[in-house]
């Protein structure tokens, strides 16, 4: 028996499955454009074309102030992109929105110490979000194309919103299973690409934008 309290046009089992049907169609077409805008652009190591750039995405650092094992998997795929030579400079591109935080030094710093050439290494200190990189990769430092470095539950995602900011973008994803959150990582992408649904249906400018800067073009010798 339905509870007294419910309006008798709202008790239609009809009704809540439209409702939950309607919901479920909200949450996961988002998911359904990135999954068909990047079919044929995610790709491994090995099958990556070769691109002007490395495109990092920060991913947060340990309690020491490294890379933490998400953000130092990424960074060991952008190391070897670079000395198989599918890549010419690489653009680290995070968080350093406050003292004592600098996620793009750190990941300079990572590169630098595993053989990547300083002058090779580009820095982005206002990389808050994914679509703020990809922006920012675009009409900040000029990249025309790029290979989107991520894990594997968000590099779809990630190379979805390059690609609509304007970059030829391609993308690989680090998988380290003994990492243990993939599962979380996964879910965190339902409510994550919503948002950059958004983003894009706006066309929302990234939090700094500023003038045009000339070190990824000195990196690649332009």
């Amino acid at each position: 028996m339905s509870p007294r309290w419910i309006p008798p046009r709202l008790r239609s089992p009809k009704l809540w499955i439209t409702l939950a049907a309607s919901t479920l169609a909200v949450v996961l077409a988002p998911t359904g454009w990135t999954y068909g805008t990047t079919r044929g652009h995610v790709t491994d190591l090995s099958n990556a074309r070769a691109a002007e750039t490395a495109l990092v995405l920060g991913a947060g650092l340990n309690p020491a102030g490294g890379p933490s094992p998400f953000l130092a998997g990424r960074l060991d795929l952008a190391i070897e992109l670079y000395r198989r030579g599918k890549v010419r400079a690489v653009l680290v591109s995070g968080d350093n929105s406050r003292t004592g935080y600098d996620e793009p030094t750190t990941m300079r710093d990572y590169l630098r110490e595993h053989g990547v050439p300083e002058d090779k290494i580009v820095l982005d200190y206002a990389g808050f979000d994914t679509w703020d990189s990809c922006v920012r990769a675009r009409r900040i430092f000029g990249a025309d194309s790029a290979i989107v470095v991520s894990q594997d539950f968000h590099v779809a995602r990630a190379v979805a919103l390059c690609r609509r900011a304007g970059l030829d973008a391609q993308g690989i994803g680090d998988r380290q299973p003994h990492l243990g959150p993939t599962v979380y990582g996964y879910l965190r992408e339902v409510p994550a690409t919503l948002k950059a649904m958004t983003d894009v249906v706006l066309d929302r400018d990234p939090r700094f934008l500023g003038p045009r800067e000339d070190g990824l073009d000195r990196a690649l010798g332009g």
